[in-house]
C-alpha cells in the first residue's frame, strides 16, 4: 500500500499492488459506467485470479447506484479493490463499502489516468456491454 491507510477505507493501491492483491484472492471491482466499459475497455484479471466484477457506481442519471451495496454483497469477506476512470469515484466507493463492513481499497490512477491500468499496460480488452431494454 502507498503510505498510511486513508480514514474511512483500507487505503490506496497502485495498479501493480492491486494486481498482486488480486493474485492473492482479492477481487477487482470496476465501478465505471457501462458506457465507459464499452467505449474504453475493461481490465482483464483472469490471469491474475478471478475475473473482474463490473458494478456501476452511478446510475444513468448520475446519481449513486441505489443497488450498489446489494450488488457487492456476494463479495463479503473478500478484499475489494475498486477501480474507476481516474481514482476519484473509487475512493467514494471504497469509503461507502467500508462503512458497510467490507475491506475496500481504491486504485490510484484508475483505468485511464497516468499511472493507471492502461498506462501501466496491464491486461485489458474491448467489450460490448448488453443493455437492458
Amino acid at each position: 500500500m502507498t503510505g498510511e491507510p486513508n480514514v474511512g477505507y483500507a487505503g490506496d493501491l497502485t495498479v501493480e499492488q492491486a494486481a498482486e492483491r488480486v493474485r492473492g484472492g482479492a477481487v477487482l471491482v470496476d465501478i465505471r459506467s457501462a458506457q465507459e466499459w464499452e467505449q474504453v475497455g475493461v481490465p482483464v484479471t483472469e490471469d491474475l485470479g478471478d475475473p473482474a466484477v463490473f458494478v456501476e457506481w452511478n446510475d444513468s442519471g448520475g446519481s449513486r447506484n441505489p443497488h450498489f451495496l446489494e450488488e457487492i454483497a456476494p463479495l463479503e469477506g473478500r478484499e475489494i479493490i475498486f477501480l474507476c476512470r481516474s481514482g476519484r469515484r473509487s475512493v467514494a466507493a471504497a469509503e461507502y463499502a467500508s462503512a458497510a463492513g467490507h475491506t475496500a481499497y481504491s486504485v490510484l490512477g484508475g483505468f485511464e489516468a497516468p499511472g493507471g491500468w492502461l498506462d501501466r499496460e496491464l491486461p485489458w480488452s474491448k467489450v460490448q456491454v448488453r443493455r437492458s431494454t
